[in-house]
C-alpha cells in the first residue's frame, strides 16, 4: 500500500501516465495554493554585467598596448626615418587634441560666467589666440582633402611643405628652429620699407618738436642703435592722428606692416586695415594681462614665444635678454591708449631691428 502511494506521487510529479482529469485537478490545486515550479537554480556564481564589461575592456586595452609596442619596435628596426615622422605625427595629434579640450574648457567657462576675451588671464588668452591660428591652418588642409582621393595628395604636400601646411606641433625640433628663422627673415625684408616710410612722413608732421624726435629716431635706427623706451613714447602723438594713425596709413605701408606681423599682404586695403587693427588690439590685450601676471612668472619657452610674436627673433637670444626686451615692450604697450595702437604696430620694427642678437 505504501509502495503504491510512492509510485503514484512520482508519476504525478514527473509526468508519467496519469489520468487527465486528475492531472488538471492537481495543477489547479498547485496554482491556487501559490506554488510555482521554476527551472532549477545554478549553484555557480557569475559576475555582474558591469564587471564583465570592465574586465573585457581591460583585456582589450592590454592587448592593444602589447600589439602597439611590437608595431613601434618593428617600425624603429626596419623603417627608422619613417618611424621618426610617425612618432612626431602621433605626438602632434595628441598635443592638438589636448589643446582643443583646453580651449573648449576655457570657452565653456567664459560662457558660464559671462567673461570676455580681454578679461581672461594671460595664459588662457594666449592659448585661445594660438589655437585659433592652428585651427585655421588645419581647416585649410581639411578643405584640400574634400575631393575624392585628395587625401593622398594632401599627405604628400604635408611631407614636402611642412612649414607652410603644418602647425608647430608637427615640426621636428630642428624644423622649429629653422622655420622660425625663415619666418623672421621674411618679416625682416619689410623693415627697410617701414623705416623709409617713417622718414618720408616727417615733413607731414605739424609739430616741430615731433619732427625733430622722428628724425632723431630714424637716424638712430639707421646707425644700428637700439632706441630707448622714452625715445619711442615721445612720438605717441604722431601715431594717434595724421599722418601715422591707424586710419591714415597708406596701402603700401599696411602691406609692409602685414609682412612684419606675419600676416598675408595680399588683401584689399580695407581688409588689411581691419586685420592689422584686430591683431594689434589682441596683442595690446595680451600685454595688459601679461603685465598683471609679471614677466618673471613665465617659463623660458613662454618668454621666447611672447618675444617672437612681438617681432624679436628669440630663438638665438639668451633668456635673460629676452626677459629684458619683453619688459621694455610692456612698458611701451601699457602706456598707450587705444587710439595710439599704430605706435604698437610700428614698435614691432622699432624695438626689435637693432636689438643685440636679433640681426640674424
Amino acid at each position: 500500500m505504501a509502495l503504491s502511494r510512492v509510485c503514484w506521487a512520482r508519476a504525478a510529479l514527473w509526468g508519467s501516465a496519469v489520468p487527465p482529469g486528475l492531472y488538471v485537478v492537481r495543477r489547479l490545486q498547485f496554482v491556487r495554493s501559490g506554488l510555482t515550479w521554476g527551472a532549477p537554480r545554478s549553484s555557480k556564481l557569475h559576475l555582474s554585467p558591469k564587471a564583465d564589461v570592465k574586465s573585457l575592456i581591460s583585456y582589450v586595452v592590454t592587448k592593444t598596448k602589447v600589439i602597439n609596442g611590437k608595431y613601434h619596435r618593428f617600425l624603429d628596426r626596419h623603417f627608422p626615418r619613417f618611424y621618426v615622422l610617425y612618432t612626431i605625427f602621433m605626438k602632434g595629434l595628441q598635443m592638438l587634441w589636448a589643446d582643443a579640450k583646453k580651449a573648449r574648457r576655457i570657452k565653456t567657462n567664459m560662457w558660464k560666467h559671462n567673461i570676455k576675451f580681454h578679461q581672461l588671464p594671460y595664459r588662457e588668452m594666449e592659448h585661445l589666440r594660438q589655437f585659433r591660428r592652428d585651427v585655421t591652418k588645419c581647416l585649410f588642409l581639411g578643405i584640400l582633402s574634400i575631393p575624392p582621393f585628395a587625401n593622398y595628395l594632401v599627405f604628400l604636400l604635408m611631407y614636402l611643405f611642412p612649414r607652410q601646411l603644418l602647425i608647430q606641433h608637427f615640426w621636428t625640433p630642428k624644423q622649429q628652429i629653422d622655420f622660425l628663422d625663415i619666418y623672421h627673415a621674411l618679416r625682416k625684408q619689410s623693415h627697410p620699407a617701414i623705416l623709409c616710410y617713417l622718414e618720408k612722413v616727417v615733413p607731414l608732421i605739424s609739430d616741430a618738436g615731433l619732427q625733430w624726435h622722428m628724425t632723431e629716431l630714424c637716424t638712430k635706427m639707421q646707425r644700428g642703435t637700439h632706441p630707448a623706451v622714452h625715445d619711442i613714447l615721445a612720438l605717441r602723438e604722431c601715431f594717434a592722428n595724421h599722418p601715422l594713425g591707424m586710419d591714415q596709413l597708406r596701402a603700401l605701408q599696411m602691406k609692409a606692416l602685414s609682412r612684419a606681423m606675419l600676416l598675408t599682404p595680399y588683401l584689399p586695403s580695407v581688409l588689411l586695415r581691419h586685420r592689422l587693427k584686430t591683431h594689434t588690439t589682441v596683442i595690446h590685450q595680451l600685454d595688459k594681462a601679461l603685465a598683471k601676471l609679471g614677466v618673471g612668472q613665465l617659463t623660458a619657452q613662454e618668454v621666447k614665444s611672447a618675444c617672437y610674436l612681438r617681432g624679436l627673433n628669440s630663438t638665438h637670444i639668451a633668456e635673460e635678454r629676452c626677459r629684458t626686451w619683453l619688459g621694455e615692450w610692456l612698458q611701451i604697450s601699457c602706456s598707450l591708449k587705444e587710439t595710439e595702437l599704430s605706435l604698437l604696430l610700428h614698435n614691432v620694427v622699432l624695438l626689435s631691428i637693432n636689438y643685440v642678437g636679433s640681426r640674424r
